[in-house]
């Protein structure tokens, strides 16, 4: 056999793509210089320049190493469904496998015939036996128990399809989604938090009908200033950022001294007056002054309360992953501070408690959010957001190395979304030994994330069927598409969500199969439906009636800007000048108003705009802003989506951009936005019913 087909097999048994399609439906062949680069990084044992010798042995490695395995890394299979695995053991010797609930009741497996041929390994025969589990096993993380020789593997039942969508389905629901560092009250620190949190989802409902608030991901960034500002680049996506902790709700403060909360009073007021700045938000000196405050109140809090229980009974429930990350974070405030504080030095163990206890006011005012959001009246209340990955340089890519290729970075292909292709810098969890871990760092990170809120939105939900990889260091279109146990990633989501009582949504833009949403349907997960994006099947944008049902459906999106700056052009004009634009800006321009031209008919036939020939339209020839604007959210809120969604910066009519993919912050400050109204003038909770396109758009967006 040749290199290439030799290395073609071997990718297939690793789950690397050899060739991919295109957004626009063009078959890319990967090189074979790629090929090794992600096989080495997934620790296939191959040279950079492998000869036929070497990659026929892999192969023949790896064909034994399977043959020789007593148990499956995992099984994971579907409520009701008689799911079949096979078990070695050495040659002759009786293949006896139980099953143990996570009740501890135990339980029968069924042996199926095999006739498989013994295979010799370093000696010792190895004989293989097939095995089915009963259909009716309950939903859980079960085991799978060999008796000789001696093993066990995970079993894990998953439901067949999410009910909390169907009961969407038959009720549909719109809501708000919002950037919570970028929404401000009166009694805010220069940026969003907690406080803020329960406040807007009220606000909402009571102002807009809102039944769900969308939010960007609350995962920890730095544990110190400098803080990355993007929340899609997090250093750990099981815990918390405390940069959004409101820092006069933490009880503790009533133990201060009169004069320590005199000075957090002075401070407060002094922080206040940045929420009239439209300026971009600088989260470094904000997050320096609360943690001042924070390790004061933690010095002066009661050891021997009922809130120290409190605070003990979650550090238990968090386990050993709590206790890693908050020794991570108290060595890297030690390393940013050595020799710097006047003060004595506090010991890892004393800063470690210190970020435990961080993580408990966040999981504490979270909660209280979600619960202020239900309590308004919102059925769903507040959804989170998963990024798709972690910083190289942070927490969970040091303590969960065991399950991460840094060797590659995640990203995404050149398309007509961003014309370049994407390199997110994110080390890409390791497929195979995420398997060998039973998955249980996936299930504990979603079960952390889950609690407190009503649904999880999971940003490039693709990423649960296949990644793009990209050497680090390489240019994205030198990347190629590692697989994912789809069956295991997505049904794990479902467990944690059905045990929950929560919301999947899933982010399906970009270049993904069609099957993909045809699995993600039937197991009911909503996908993403984005106005300026959705076309029919003849190519032209989609009728109001075409929307798909289980989808969450909007005008935009944060890598958008809002829309009154989206019809006049911006996501165009940004891009050239920020030089991130690949095409020649009058044809880019050309093509946009008339696709536009074709979402305003869509509009119009619903009967949500006149009918006017928009083609021959100048950008700002179509009619008021107000009316255009309400036209299209209503065109939205009329599609058969379970959930429709209004951004927040519609409602008022903000026009700057949250995010431009594709940039740098020097280039443009992603992420820092306050929330402003159309002539960059800040808008706060409390001013937003106030505002003229309020109530117009949040009419329109009313279910």
């Amino acid at each position: 056999m040749s290199i290439r087909s030799l290395l073609e097999e071997l990718s297939a048994r690793n789950g690397v793509s050899t060739s991919y399609r295109t957004q626009a439906g063009e078959l890319l062949t990967v090189s074979d210089d790629t090929l090794i680069y992600t096989l080495r990084a997934l620790g296939v044992d191959i040279d950079v320049e492998p000869n036929e010798d070497e990659l026929t042995f892999a192969l023949y490695k790896d064909y034994v190493d399977r043959a020789s395995r007593p148990l499956p890394p995992a099984v994971v299979s579907v409520e009701g469904r008689e799911a079949g695995f096979v078990v070695h053991v050495p040659a002759g010797s009786p293949a006896e496998v139980r099953i143990v609930l996570e009740s501890g009741e135990e339980r029968e497996v069924y042996q199926d015939d095999n006739h498989s041929p013994d295979v010799e390994v370093d000696g010792q025969m190895w004989g293989e036996a097939s095995f089915h589990i009963p259909g009716d096993l309950p939903l859980g993380y079960h085991r799978l128990v060999l008796e000789e020789p001696a093993a066990e593997c995970a079993l894990i039942i998953t439901p067949a399809r999410l009910s909390t969508s169907d009961e969407w389905l038959a009720s549909p629901q719109a809501g708000v989604m919002a950037q919570l560092y970028s929404v401000r009250s009166r009694h805010s620190w220069g940026m969003g938090d907690f406080a803020d949190l329960g406040l807007l989802a009220e606000t909402l409902h009571r102002e807009a009908g809102a039944s769900f608030l969308l939010i960007n991901p609350l995962h920890a960034a730095e544990p110190v200033p400098p803080v990355e500002e993007s929340p899609y680049l997090p250093t750990s996506r099981r815990f918390i950022n405390p940069l959004y902790l409101n820092v006069e709700s933490v009880p503790e403060l009533e133990r201060l001294d009169a004069a320590a909360r005199a000075d957090v009073a002075e401070l407060s007021e002094e922080l206040r007056v940045l929420n009239t700045s439209a300026e971009a938000i600088d989260r470094n000196p904000i997050y320096a002054l609360k943690l001042q405050v924070l390790h004061a109140m933690f010095t002066a809090r009661d050891t021997a309360g009922d809130r120290e229980f409190a605070f003990r009974n979650y550090c238990r429930s968090q386990g050993k992953a709590l206790v890693d990350f908050a020794r991570w974070c108290a060595r890297e405030e030690l390393k940013t501070y050595a020799g710097k504080r006047h003060a004595l030095e506090p010991t890892e163990e004393e800063l470690s408690e210190f970020y435990m206890w961080l993580q408990f006011l966040c999981h504490e005012q979270l909660a209280a959010a979600q619960q202020r959001a239900r309590q308004a009246g919102m059925p769903i209340g507040i959804i989170t957001d998963l990024a798709v990955g972690v910083h190289p340089g942070g927490a969970d890519a040091e303590i969960m190395a065991d399950y991460l290729a840094p060797q590659c970075s995640v990203g995404a292909p050149p398309d007509e979304y961003n014309q370049q292709g994407q390199d997110w810098s994110q080390p890409p969890l390791h497929p195979i030994l995420l398997a060998e871990a039973a998955y249980e760092p996936w299930r504990e990170m979603l079960g952390t994330i889950l609690d407190g809120s009503g649904g999880l939105r999971i940003d490039h939900v693709l990423g649960l069927f296949r990644l793009y990889w990209i050497p680090r260091m390489s240019a994205p279109d030198k990347g190629t598409y590692v697989a994912y146990d789809f069956e295991a990633m997505l049904g794990i989501a479902l467990l944690e969500a059905q045990r929950h009582g929560a919301v999947l949504i899933g982010e399906d833009l970009g270049t993904l199969e069609p099957w993909v949403q045809d699995v993600l349907a039937s197991r009911g997960v909503l996908g993403t439906s984005i106005l300026w994006f959705e076309q029919g099947d003849d190519g032209n944008p989609m009728p109001q009636n075409g929307y798909r049902p289980l989808a969450l459906s909007s005008v935009g999106t944060h890598d958008l800007p809002p829309t009154a700056a989206y019809l006049r052009g911006d996501h165009i004009t940004l891009r050239e000048r920020l030089g991130v634009l690949a095409q020649d800006p009058e044809s880019e321009n050309a093509e946009d108003l008339q696709w536009q031209a074709g979402v305003l008919r869509r509009v119009a036939e619903a009967g949500y705009l006149p009918e006017a020939d928009y083609a021959a339209m100048a950008r700002e020839e179509r009619g008021s802003l107000t009316d255009l604007m309400s036209a299209l959210h209503a065109f939205i809120a009329g599609t058969p989506s379970a959930l429709t969604c209004t951004s927040l910066v519609d409602l008022v009519g903000d026009v700057r951009a949250q995010n431009q993919p594709g940039t740098t912050h020097d280039m443009y400050p992603n992420w820092c936005m306050p929330l402003c109204d159309g002539d960059g003038r800040p808008v706060l909770i409390e001013e937003l019913a106030d505002q003229p396109l309020f109530r117009p758009v949040a009419d329109a967006s009313r279910r």
